[in-house]
């Protein structure tokens, strides 16, 4: 029997906010299959990018496709699977299998519903993916027979680990971001309109040994790159009656650093700005726990979503501005501090939705308040994603569509990403900062790459590199959510004129053009006005 595995949103290895990735779905799905008896060499594995690229004949027995998405965003290289792809794919032949996100309704775009999804020829599955083709096994032939469920911790742990051999799969592979599930389900007794954690009931959380093994045998495989990032709170991770246990994530990441010893990157997504202000003496030792264990350049996704509190109320969002300041506060103060990768080492980035009930234009008024607010007090975010609220069934907002006009929308996004994200970009990676292992991952014009991590920085490099190589990068220049940078060593001798201009002025650059070659840094001090620390990142 032969399978077929398509990433088709999930593991795409093109969103701007993640580099090349590996989510559990894929991983879950093929360990089901193992241990129904499928060969692993009869399990293959597909990004959507690379069934756009190859364009091969497809033969398979079953074709398990993952898709759809809950939260919109740009993407480097691709984007996510079409509804005309899926239709494309429901006429090849065996037996095809649709799930992940997509269950929840299909949605291109934010600022929109997502409708459900039927397509002839294709079954999806309305519940766990991963359960249902488990499940499938028995009776392949029949799809409609097979009931939806979701899939147990339990059954996961063993999937895990007998699904990892997936990754050597990837297009990118070494190069592959592995999210790890700790737990998914909400803790609150009520919930944020637009969110689709509820579907999942109470929270549901995994062992630590079963995260710790599946890291092991990621490890053995190859991975190097990780990042906890299947869980709405961190922080929250086997808590006690409520309040964060420190005492589980310090299990949980030394046992990952012990099962990974030489791991490359090792980061997390997202925390509840209300669980580090109401909790900030158990929040503050998990954050130094985080950075004890983690790889510098990590962020902690705050999901503010607005600062108008009548916005707040109406969608029962979770944490007021003051809460919000005060988990960016404590983030601060553990994690401001450079790290290794040349970025600090652990900082909060701030999500804000955009098209939820009560919203006018005060609103807009009052988050761009909140972040100057932030600038002002020499406080760092990594980054402002500003989105526009994808509703799905089953959640309150869901028909809502009352959203502000789109134009008065893209000019206050405009308006923050010069306000806020120009200064503040320029604070975090300051012109001189040194950014280790950037890997380079395409060419248009200038070369553009990103270091393995969460919400990596966009670096162009105005030259051309080869790709899928990691090179350190000396910061030079900053636009409002991306870098410009320079490999190093610099060799002055070979560097073309544009960016040796841009490294030390029209002036000076046609002195050392005029004068090269140049033995070493004594030599061009002694033959040209040139000065400065640019001097030291030359080699001869």
């Amino acid at each position: 029997m032969r399978v077929l595995i398509i990433a088709g949103y999930v593991d795409e290895p093109a969103c701007l906010g993640v580099p090349p990735y590996l989510s559990p779905y894929p991983r879950y799905i093929a360990g089901a299959l193992v241990e129904k008896g499928v060969k692993p060499e009869d399990i293959s594995y597909r990004t959507i990018d690379e069934m756009r690229q190859r364009r091969e004949k497809i033969n398979f027995d079953l074709i398990a496709i993952v898709a759809g998405m809950t939260v919109p965003g740009k993407y480097l290289r691709a984007v996510p699977i079409t509804r005309s792809e899926i239709i494309e794919l429901s006429h090849l032949e065996g037996t095809k299998i649709i799930g992940g996100p997509i269950r929840l309704g299909f949605g291109e775009e934010g600022g929109s519903s997502a409708k459900a999804l039927a397509v002839e020829g294709m079954t999806l599955a309305k519940k766990d993916i991963e359960a249902f083709v488990y499940d499938l096994m028995d009776n392949i032939k029949n799809p409609e027979s097979v009931g939806h469920r979701m899939r147990t911790t339990s059954e996961i742990g063993r999937w895990g680990e007998k699904g990892a051999f997936i990754i050597r799969q990837h297009p990118d592979y070494p190069y592959v971001m592995c999210e790890l599930e700790t737990y998914r389900g909400c803790p609150r007794h009520s919930h944020c309109s637009f969110c689709t954690e509820p579907f999942y009931g109470r929270p549901d959380y995994r062992e630590i040994k079963d995260v710790i093994s599946e890291v092991s045998v990621l490890y053995a495989q190859g991975a190097r790159y990780f990042r906890i990032g299947r869980q709405p709170d961190l922080f929250m991770y086997r808590a006690k009656n409520g309040v964060p246990n420190p005492e589980a994530i310090e299990e949980l990441y030394s046992g990952i650093r012990n099962a990974a010893p030489a791991l490359l990157v090792l980061h997390m997504d997202n925390a509840n700005p209300a669980t580090l202000a109401r909790f900030p003496e158990e929040s503050l030792e998990i954050a130094k726990i985080i950075v004890k264990y983690h790889t510098s350049g990590d962020v902690a996704a705050l999901g503010m979503e607005s600062a108008d509190p009548d916005v707040i109320e109406a969608n029962d969002l979770k944490a007021s501005p003051d809460e919000v300041f005060d988990a960016v506060k404590l983030l601060n103060e553990v994690g401001a501090a450079r790290g290794t990768s040349g970025l600090p080492e652990l900082l909060p980035g701030i999500n804000f939705v955009h098209g939820l009930k009560g919203e006018t234009e005060k609103t807009f008024e009052l988050n761009l308040e909140f972040l100057k607010k932030v600038l002002e007090s020499n406080l760092m975010v990594r980054r402002v994603n500003i989105r526009q609220v994808m509703t799905f069934a089953g959640t309150p907002i869901y028909g809502f569509d009352e959203g502000i006009k789109k134009h008065t929308f893209l000019r206050y996004k405009e308006k923050i990403r010069n306000e806020i994200d120009l200064p503040m970009l320029r604070r975090i990676v300051p012109t001189g900062t040194i950014m280790k292992d950037v890997h380079t991952e395409i060419h248009d014009k200038i070369t553009f790459g990103r270091q393995l991590g969460s919400y990596p920085l966009l670096v162009g490099i105005p030259m051309k590199l080869e790709l899928n190589r990691s090179f350190d990068i000396l910061v030079t220049d900053h636009g409002h959510r991306s870098i410009t940078g320079v490999p190093l060593p610099l060799d002055i001798n070979h560097l073309p004129f544009k960016i040796i201009e841009m490294l030390f002025g029209k002036k000076q650059a046609a002195e050392i053009i005029r004068g090269r070659p140049f033995r070493n840094g004594k030599d061009i001090i002694n033959r040209t006005s040139v000065r400065g620390k640019m001097l030291d990142y030359m080699c001869w």
